[in-house]
């Protein structure tokens, strides 16, 4: 599964066989806590992190709705710049 970002020791990742793995989402990581997110709807999936991390996560689903729906669609993998 490739990172697409790392910020303040969070890892977002995305599988890339997306017929497979509907609805598009990420995976975020944060330490021994691993959440799948539905990027489009903001909404958990699967899992959890802790509140200020899922709000980082969240943020930085914000900003890049569009990138990462591209990524999901094309299967061209890049990395996405981190949250500041």
């Amino acid at each position: 599964m490739p990172v697409l970002s790392r910020f303040y020791g969070i890892i977002i990742r995305m599988y890339f066989q997306q017929s497979e793995h509907n609805p598009p989402h990420i995976h975020a990581i944060y330490g021994d806590d691993v959440a799948a997110i539905d990027f489009q709807k903001n909404e958990v999936i699967e899992g959890s992190l802790p509140p200020k991390a899922m709000e980082m996560v969240l943020e930085w689903v914000e900003l890049h709705r569009d990138e990462l729906l591209n990524i999901w669609n094309t299967q061209d993998f890049k990395a996405v710049e981190p949250l500041e």
